[in-house]
């Protein structure tokens, strides 16, 4: 447990760098000049150096050890964070937010995997994942009011504040995360062709979301044919690979390729309505990074809700039921947000802030418990890069969509009327995005019940339930 402090002592300062960074988008413009196609990049380059890695890093993190993979890069994280703070130019800060996120996309997979590993499968496991996941959340919600009281001061200090907590969870988990022997085998060794192709893959898709409105047709069409043609080949060179970065057989279980659909589109959903969230408060109705930051902070409730209400809904219900009625709550959340007018009074925006935080409670957690219960202990770094990068891959398609439609939709309007337009064209996005998560949820749901599923029979009275709600395994059962 004092392992499973440190690894969620660094969720924590993830949640932390996320949240504080949205807060002080609209002060960065001001400072630095940025347009709102360039601003979306500050976050969009983090969530790209994440999602596009993460599969390197899980692989990593199996191959290599997943102590080396989880403090080294934290290490690096920590400097990175320091010059993103000593920014002068767009770019600069851009380049630093990706580097850091390539950090994390090593970290993440390496500490889901100790966890995964560590922990006997079943109800301790399930708990452990939760506590996990919930202080992401409990980041989140802090670094919302810490993000405006620091951009009140400087918005630098968003990036420098986190750099002493980071060498403290640093100094811990060197003697606390203990060495692990990899169990190497011949012929292993790490996909680089595999990575380079999936990263490319990644980033041209986005930038193909990002310049639909206002690039020339034919850049965005050749754009599109690159990623494309990049996806291509690696599929073919992890299929012919003797040592894979992705096994393609993991695919074969459909309950984890839904886990991974519902969880990107569930990502970019949150991530897109908090990047239009931000800007209605402060750029539209002239809210200060403080009121932003309280405003929002309903939607940190997961860091109460997952450790602690999670666990109960899990046994009771399931995973595929909780994460179901996440997705419907989001759903709600996000619908109910859609008519915001230019002077609606913040009770009427709080039960949408409310319901997105109770749905993040709902879906982050069951989800990782669904991975990890779906691969053996060997792959489990690649089941978390899996799973993390469908999140950040999510992410950064939400956000560039969210960025390319509000464009659109403001057109060359300064007025608070054509932003107001644009916002209300933006948040059509996560909607969407999240309602058809729900529906493959449902859809899930429906094959368990008509026998269609690879789970036959309801969980177990107690039994923490796969996405097909299956028991899980007694505790003396490997994973």
């Amino acid at each position: 447990w004092a392992l499973l402090l440190v690894l969620c002592g660094a969720f924590f300062l993830e949640g932390i760098d996320i949240a504080m960074l949205n807060v002080a988008l609209p002060s960065i413009r001001a400072e630095l000049g940025l347009p709102t196609g360039e601003l979306q990049w500050v976050i969009s380059a983090y969530v790209l150096g994440y999602g596009g890695f993460m599969l390197l890093g899980g692989r990593a993190a199996d191959l290599f050890g997943r102590r080396r993979m989880f403090l080294v890069p934290l290490a690096v994280f920590v400097v990175f964070s320091g010059l993103g703070g000593l920014a002068t130019e767009g770019w600069m800060l851009i380049t630093a937010r990706f580097v850091t996120g390539i950090c994390a996309a090593f970290m993440a997979p390496a500490g889901l995997s100790i966890i995964t590993t560590g922990f006997t499968a079943g109800p301790q496991r399930d708990r452990a994942l939760l506590i996990y996941s919930g202080t992401g959340g409990g980041g989140f919600s802090i670094g919302m009011v810490a993000g405006g009281l620091l951009t009140a001061a400087d918005w630098r200090w968003v990036f420098f504040a986190p750099i002493l907590p980071a060498l403290l969870v640093l100094l811990a988990g060197i003697p606390l995360i203990p060495k692990d022997r990899v169990a190497r085998q011949t012929g292993d060794r790490v996909d680089v062709a595999g990575a380079v192709t999936v990263t490319g893959t990644v980033l041209l898709l986005v930038l193909t979301v990002e310049q639909a409105t206002h690039a020339p047709v034919l850049r965005t069409l050749g754009t599109l044919a690159a990623a494309l043609a990049l996806l291509a080949a690696f599929l073919v060179i992890e299929r012919r690979s003797a040592a894979p970065l992705v096994r393609l057989g993991v695919f074969g279980s459909r309950p984890l390729v839904r886990a991974n659909i519902m969880g990107l589109l569930f990502t970019a959903g949150f991530f897109g309505f908090q990047f239009i969230a931000v800007l209605y408060f402060q750029e539209l109705r002239g809210w200060s990074p403080e009121q932003t930051s309280f405003a929002m902070l309903a939607m940190g409730a997961d860091a109460v809700l997952a450790p602690t209400l999670n666990p109960w809904l899990v046994r009771r219900f399931g995973n595929a039921r909780v994460i179901v009625g996440g997705l419907a709550l989001a759903t709600l959340g996000y619908a109910v947000f859609l008519p915001v007018g230019a002077d609606w009074t913040y009770a009427a925006m709080f039960p949408s802030m409310l319901l997105v935080g109770l749905a993040f409670a709902l879906v982050y957690g069951p989800l990782t418990i669904v991975t990890a219960d779906e691969v053996p202990d060997r792959e489990q770094g690649l089941a978390g890069g899996l799973l993390y990068t469908s999140f950040q891959f999510g992410a950064a398609l939400g956000l560039a969509a969210v960025t390319a439609v509000t464009i659109a939709a403001t057109g060359d309007g300064t007025s608070a009327a054509a932003q107001l337009d644009g916002y209300h064209a933006g948040l059509v996005v996560p909607a969407a995005a999240v309602f058809l998560a729900l529906l493959i949820g449902v859809w899930g749901l429906r094959r368990r019940r008509t026998g269609g599923g690879t789970g036959g029979a309801p969980a177990a009275d107690g039994a923490a339930a796969g996405p097909d709600d299956r028991p899980a395994a007694p505790a003396t059962t490997a994973p």
